[in-house]
């Protein structure tokens, strides 16, 4: 399955919010972004992208619900849309980033973009309790009055600042695309695949797939991606140099290698937050649980080109 002159194959995993909120803001950071993707490809590495999108597809479903509410030739448009819209959207400025750091350093690669669907379980438990947040904010006069209008639509209140629409966080089953996606792998492309998550789909009753109003967790998805295109790393490229235990306080103690065992020991401990790194360790344990030779390393982005050197990050092991 890999490109035969391959060192690794590798998952790189982007935050959504390490690639901006404005399209100016974006290009800017994927431009120097892109010098540490392609030095990885340099020191003779094959790479897959996939990325989150929590601001940008928070702004796409915010601005068509806001201008629905003053332009009746504007609709609301759905979660998955949204989902595919910010895919291309942030595919297009990789894709650009990508291909102008390839085309300096005189590489032969190829880049594109795959609008990924993943398969979920339509009875994950999920489902029953929606606990994402996404969309803009409502009173509770206004959330009480949207709910009526729409018996399926679940809004509660965020963290003390107001009412937002709630959606389930399912976990992935399998990719619709993937197929496609290691055909391109095996022909020197740089694929760019489950943008935000991918956009969650479940067979209907005639084995079509049917989009529903769900995000997928970003670094599950990417997880599942590394384990369908059988790569040897996943990169979660992040904030922050490290995981941590006691973070953000005096005797804050900074991990470079990571067992399963004891991650799992320090997530009953509660040393990982789970709006943010707790998510990335359970998903790097996912991946590497997989095959025995597998790692996962969750680092910053700027010091990507060290990490397959083992020079920064921490690594987690089977």
């Amino acid at each position: 399955m890999h490109y035969k002159n391959a060192l690794h194959r590798i998952v790189i995993a982007l935050g959504g919010n390490a690639l901006g909120t404005t399209p100016e803001e974006q290009q800017e950071k994927i431009s120097k972004a892109a010098e540490a993707l392609v030095e990885l490809i340099a020191q003779g590495n094959e790479i897959i992208i996939s990325h989150g999108n929590g601001p940008q597809v928070g702004m796409i479903n915010l601005a068509f619900e806001e201008a629905s509410k003053v332009n009746d030739k504007v609709v609301p448009v759905k979660l998955p849309e949204c989902t595919a819209m910010s895919q291309g959207y942030i595919g297009y400025h990789l894709q650009k980033g990508i291909k102008k750091e390839l085309t300096k350093k005189k590489m032969p690669w190829h880049v594109a973009t795959v609008v990924t669907q993943i398969i979920v379980d339509k009875d994950d438990e999920a489902f029953n309790n929606p606990t994402k947040p996404i969309g803009g904010y409502y009173t509770k006069e206004e959330a009480t009055e949207l709910m009526e209008k729409d018996k399926d639509l679940i809004i509660k209140e965020d963290a003390g600042r107001g009412y937002r629409k709630m959606v389930a966080s399912p976990k992935p089953v399998d990719l619709v695309e993937k197929e496609s996606i290691i055909n391109m792998l095996d022909n020197e492309f740089i694929v760019i695949a489950c943008g935000g998550g991918g956009i969650p789909v479940v067979k209907d009753g005639e084995g079509d797939f049917k989009g529903v109003e769900a995000v997928i967790d970003k670094d599950y998805a990417s997880a599942k991606l590394a384990d369908t295109v059988d790569a040897d790393y996943l990169f979660i490229l992040t904030a922050v140099d490290n995981v941590c235990l006691n973070y953000g306080k005096p005797n804050e103690k900074s991990l470079s290698d990571v067992y399963v065992e004891e991650a799992e020991k320090y997530i009953e401990e509660g040393h990982f937050s789970a709006g943010s790194m707790l998510p990335k360790v359970k998903a790097a344990m996912e991946f590497v649980k997989g095959k025995e030779e597998r790692r996962a390393v969750i680092a910053s982005l700027k010091n990507a080109p060290y990490v397959i050197k083992g020079e920064s990050g921490t690594v987690i092991h089977s």
